[in-house]
């Protein structure tokens, strides 16, 4: 892990701590009370372009144009967490498909997407110490570079937060903040060989074109970087196309970088430049305890100094199962089937247990089909007799790291990758 080269911490609000106000208004919020609440730009996403007249809607208001339709822009069975900005997560049993539909990944959003997201006109600024800055159309993108299509996972850092006890702060994610979709694009580490990376570059800063939720023109949502060697690994894409259509407004139309294997607020989205830095960036959510964990184990609840935080750079081993569904009710045998992935690493072995541990049996385990992309797993698995059964799966990684059954404790409710439980009723 990377420290923050003692930065001096930049005051900045929070956009997830004010997510956090607007939590328990709703427990599971209606489309109707999420529409009055949503900014315009979001209802200018969901009508497909802009709204010119948008300061002259009613309040709470919700356009003719969206009746019948689902208030995430065409995303199925995702688990509203909050609206303002827009969170919302995947149920397991949704995310059975070996590649991730558009539909069915993940949004995580710091502040309000932007209006504007005609690939036509946008452009991508490469700055900073470069021998060469450059700004490019997306067309530029794809004439000056190889385009590659790859199968990419992305986690939230946060993604398993509500099972900390005592509760973390932020976005209650459970299982469903993580996707493995296909991204077409072009390699970051080309674009950045041909900007000509200086000799004391040490770390990438990325932009995006969303904006603060207090609406503050000077403040940015997110602005995160990596070390500028992870920068020239070759599966890091800047990407124009998901699944082989154009970029969800949810998910980053229409460029995002995909950063798989480290928490996915790297991967910008609604890119509009990338910066090279000879320190480590100090952009919004790179200071401070955002996306950072304690230096050494701390007790539940224990205060921990600023200083004493670290970066989050490798996401851990983890698994999931994505058949059956939890709570299901099932014949005396069934397949059982999921995901699993290591960061930077790739999964040597994926194991289940249907007896609370005592004893584990070997899944079948694919490869990766590229670099960065989740492994699918399946089992058959035969019970003794009827009752209620939990089905356990635990990842190994190619280091011999495996899945815990409980991770010790961290303020901002990072990492969590216990092993995933799915209760079941054998008949």
């Amino acid at each position: 892990m990377a420290t923050d080269n003692n930065n001096t911490e930049i005051q900045r609000v929070d956009a997830e701590d004010l997510a956090n106000e607007t939590m328990g208004r709703e427990e599971n919020p209606g489309r109707r009370g999420f529409l009055k609440r949503t900014g315009l730009a979001t209802m200018a996403a969901m009508v497909g372009t802009n709204i010119p007249f948008g300061a002259n809607m009613p309040v709470g208001m919700v356009p003719a144009a969206l009746a019948g339709q689902d208030v995430l822009g065409g995303k199925d069975g995702l688990t509203l967490l909050n609206d303002r900005p827009v969170n919302a997560e995947t149920p397991p049993e949704l995310l059975d498909d070996a590649i991730t539909p558009i539909s069915r990944h993940f949004i995580r959003n710091n502040g309000i997407i932007p209006e504007d997201m005609n690939p036509d006109t946008w452009t991508l600024t490469i700055d900073g110490f470069v021998d060469n800055p450059m700004e490019l159309s997306i067309a530029d993108l794809r004439e000056q570079f190889e385009v590659v299509t790859m199968a990419l996972a992305l986690e939230c850092g946060g993604n398993g937060r509500s099972f900390f006890d005592p509760p973390a702060r932020g976005n209650q994610w459970t299982y469903g903040a993580v996707a493995c979709s296909e991204w077409t694009g072009v390699r970051l580490k080309d674009v950045l060989e041909k900007a000509g990376v200086q000799s004391n570059v040490i770390y990438t800063a990325h932009y995006g074109a969303d904006t603060h939720l207090s609406g503050d023109p000077t403040k940015l949502p997110l602005s995160r970087g990596v070390p500028i060697a992870k920068a020239m690994t070759d599966n890091i894409l800047i990407a124009f196309e998901m699944n082989g259509e154009p970029l969800h407004p949810m998910n980053g139309a229409p460029l995002r970088l995909v950063v798989p294997g480290w928490p996915a607020s790297t991967a910008q989205k609604w890119l509009n430049r990338i910066q090279l830095r000879d320190v480590v960036h100090d952009g919004a959510k790179m200071t401070g305890k955002a996306y950072r964990v304690p230096n050494r184990k701390v007790s539940p609840g224990e205060e921990v100094a600023t200083e004493d935080f670290v970066i989050i750079e490798r996401m851990p081993v983890k698994s999931l199962v994505t058949f059956p569904a939890n709570g299901a009710e099932i014949g005396m045998e069934t397949e059982v089937r999921g995901h699993a992935w290591a960061g930077d690493r790739t999964v040597e072995k994926l194991d289940i247990s249907i007896d609370f541990g005592a004893t584990w049996q070997p899944a079948e385990l694919d490869a990766p089909v590229n670099s960065g992309a989740w492994q699918n797993w399946r089992a058959s698995v035969s019970f003794p007799q009827a009752g209620y059964y939990e089905v356990w799966a635990r990842a190994t990684d190619n280091d011999g790291v495996m899945q815990p059954f409980a991770i010790d404790w961290n303020p901002k409710g990072y990492l969590n990758n216990t092993m995933h439980r799915v209760g079941l009723r054998v008949s």
